[in-house]
């Protein structure tokens, strides 16, 4: 039992670490959407999707 404070130490700081790093993830998501909704909004188009108009053409 002496190690005890140690372990649930040690797997305490990793859920944390953990959790931080899934809540900064969905954060970020969320950012990257905004603004790929914002460049989309004003006509700014996504090079692969020209790529795939021009796979679609091609016979």
């Amino acid at each position: 039992m002496e190690h005890f404070t140690f372990i649930a130490a040690s797997y305490g700081v990793s859920l944390l670490g953990l959790a931080l790093l899934a809540a900064w993830l969905l954060i970020d998501n969320a950012a990257q959407k905004r603004a790929l909704a914002d460049l989309e909004a004003r006509g700014v188009r996504r090079r692969s999707s020209a790529v795939s108009k021009i796979e679609e053409a091609a016979p």
